[in-house]
């Protein structure tokens, strides 16, 4: 099977149900942005990190690919069955949430990013991942998208903040806060 088809080379692609639609088009930008941090959510779990980590996060990219499918499906053509997102799957990111802020210190500033490699990591995917829910939210006033998409991306970049933190108490790096000059 080759890879390339050309179907694409004069910046038109097809959503899930054969719609044809510009590159640029909101959806496209929609599940473009979820995959781009689907990848960074792969360069984080690649690190030298906690394998209770690594396992959520191969369980957010499972997530995030459902989620991308379903924003790739035109709501009006489409009649291929995508896998659903489910409450407990933010009800994961929230009691994962929930675990770390247990042994994290009270957060008394702002957090800027920064600490370590894998913590910067965590801030890129976090901001990219608020992309991803700007965007979301927007598609979803012009057409459909099931609510839980939005809330997993709020969750998500929720869970990508104390990961962020919880990442930087284990390697015993001081958390970069902020100290307004006033």
């Amino acid at each position: 099977m080759k890879i390339y088809t050309k179907t694409g080379d004069k910046g038109l692609t097809s959503l899930i149900g054969g719609t044809r639609v510009p590159k640029f088009h909101l959806r496209i930008e929609c599940y473009g942005t979820v995959d781009e941090l689907n990848s960074y959510i792969g360069l984080i779990m690649c690190q030298d990190i906690d394998v209770h980590h690594q396992k959520i996060l191969k369980e957010i990219q499972d997530r995030l690919f459902t989620v991308g499918a379903s924003l790739a499906a035109d709501p009006e053509k489409s009649r291929m069955k995508i896998p659903d997102l489910h409450e407990s799957d933010i009800h994961l990111l929230e009691q994962e949430m929930d675990d770390m802020n247990e042994v994290l210190p009270e957060l008394k500033h702002f957090v800027l990013p920064g600490g370590t490699t894998v913590v910067s990591f965590c801030h890129v995917a976090r901001c990219i991942c608020r992309r991803a829910e700007r965007l979301t939210v927007h598609l979803a006033s012009e057409s459909f998208v099931d609510e839980k998409m939005t809330i997993y991306l709020n969750r998500l970049s929720d869970y990508l903040f104390v990961l962020a933190r919880k990442l930087n108490l284990d390697a015993k790096t001081d958390e970069n806060i902020w100290i307004p000059r006033l």
